[in-house]
């Protein structure tokens, strides 16, 4: 019997000119919180890309691996790096089976990698993943459009929600923040 994993919520929210993105801790096993203080939010590229993700642990950081080799390939052009990923995940048999989502952030673009193919550039440059997303996505929608808070506020605000709300997301919160080039 495969017991199913449950983990986290991230987030990402651009405003004023800054790029944030964060997640929670919380690593859940069944019905069981195996851990409080995973980092699922990791600077590659020495700081020009920061990436978080969401599902099996294992998973992702195979898909983080492969992500970094694909920066190594194409540094300026982190979207061609995810395309290039997206398609390995999407041809590559063993990489198929892999169970996480990846939300990948730099100075210019924002973006959620999925096993589909997916490569998604949100409109409003609010995105969200993980057992908690829709909960965080609501609550960073609502701070940014009414309060004066900063992109990095608005995500650990919103993170803190979704932790009230959703039984696999904690409020152990680790944001990161890049400057944006346009």
């Amino acid at each position: 019997m495969k017991i199913k994993t449950r983990s986290t919520t991230i987030l990402t929210v651009r405003k004023d000119g800054i790029v944030a993105i964060g997640g929670d801790g919380q690593v859940t096993l069944g019905s069981s919180i195996m851990k409080s203080d995973a980092m699922k939010i990791r600077k590659m590229l020495d700081g020009r890309v920061i990436t978080g993700f969401a599902g099996s642990a294992a998973d992702a950081f195979a898909l983080l691996e492969r992500f970094e080799m694909k920066l190594k390939d194409y540094p300026s052009n982190t979207l061609r790096a995810a395309t290039e990923l997206a398609k390995d995940w999407r041809i590559d048999r063993a990489l198929r089976k892999l169970e996480a989502m990846m939300i990948v952030v730099d100075s210019q673009i924002t973006l959620l990698l999925s096993g589909n193919g997916d490569v998604i550039q949100p409109t409003d440059g609010i995105l969200a993943i993980g057992s908690g997303g829709n909960y965080a996505m609501a609550a960073a929608n609502a701070l940014k459009k009414f309060s004066t808070l900063s992109a990095g506020e608005i995500v650990r605000e919103s993170l803190k929600i979704a932790s009230e709300i959703d039984i696999y997301t904690n409020s152990n919160i680790v944001v990161e923040e890049l400057k944006c080039s346009n």
